[in-house]
């Protein structure tokens, strides 16, 4: 498969998941009980694993110098680490 065919696939699912982030914690800031904020929580723990794994896929595929894309890298695992222990708080405190 041709390198740009590749990076334009996988950058597209970095995209949808990536936006998907943002979309669901938005959703949760606003969510109408404590377990609609930990589901979408969850969601978005989910969506910024999704997306580091398409980010990790496009370093390896050589489409992009690996140092263009490990601030993202990096800004995903926090963001997993941040909404992973947000639910954690709010189930405890359930």
């Amino acid at each position: 498969m041709p390198k740009d065919l590749v990076g334009n696939t996988l950058g597209r699912q970095v995209l949808k998941s990536g936006t998907s982030i943002g979309a669901n914690y938005a959703e949760a800031v606003h969510a109408s009980s404590r377990r609609h904020f930990i589901t979408l929580i969850e969601i978005a723990t989910r969506e910024a694993r999704e997306t580091l794994y398409w980010l990790d896929l496009l370093a390896d595929s050589g489409t992009f110098p690996t140092e263009q894309l490990s601030d993202l890298q990096s800004e995903c695992k926090e963001l997993v680490a941040i909404f992973t222990a947000s639910g954690r708080t709010a189930k405890k405190n359930q």
